[in-house]
């Protein structure tokens, strides 16, 4: 590349037919103003194109910090999302098993009670019914045993009674018996006392 001092230093060999050397040099001379001009230009264009790259590296490592920040959310919600997920299978299946158990445990609670309550109603309709029956045998043996009582008591104490009334009439002496030679009266709540 030619620099503006090359331009400044160059000599040109001189023919007999040549150009005004004070043009020349007089359009050199811009030559060399605008090409230093250019320099410094080209020179501040490839700072600040460097300070651009500095920034664009800076934002493509941001950008690319940014997608990995991005990504990592991305899988780390992924993760709580399965996470959550699981866990909810986890709590769906726990829930499932323990409303089994309760049903289970309620259907043979139910089966049970239901059981005992049969025993129970049968125990009570056994009793109803042998108390039943007691008591009408005890009606029966009421009904039929008033006669045979009284059959009884005439049986047990009235010949006893009337025995008494017999051994008393020939035990008693004639001078007892009375005037008109009737027997003399027994008090028979007397005897029926003494045969108790």
């Amino acid at each position: 590349m030619i620099t503006p001092t090359d331009i400044e230093n160059k000599e040109f060999s001189k023919a007999k037919k040549g150009y005004n050397e004070e043009e020349v040099d007089e359009f050199l001379d811009l030559i060399i103003l605008d090409m230093e001009k250019l320099i410094r230009e080209n020179r501040q264009l490839k700072e600040e194109l460097g300070k651009v790259h500095v920034q664009v590296d800076k934002h493509m490592s941001t950008e690319t910090s940014v997608y990995e920040t991005l990504e990592a959310a991305k899988s780390l919600m992924n993760d709580i999302a399965a996470s959550a997920e699981r866990r909810a299978e986890i709590l769906l299946k726990n829930a499932e098993m323990e409303a089994d158990l309760i049903t289970r445990e309620a259907k043979e609670s139910i089966a049970r009670y239901t059981d005992e309550g049969n025993r129970l109603k049968d125990r009570v309709e056994s009793l109803k019914e042998r108390y039943k029956k007691m008591l009408e045998a005890e009606l029966e043996r009421v009904d039929f045993g008033v006669s045979d009582f009284l059959a009884d008591f005439e049986k047990d104490f009235l010949p006893a009674s009337l025995t008494d009334v017999n051994e008393v009439s020939q035990i008693v002496s004639p001078e007892e018996r009375g005037k008109d030679g009737q027997e003399p009266s027994v008090d028979l709540t007397k005897t029926m006392v003494n045969i108790r």
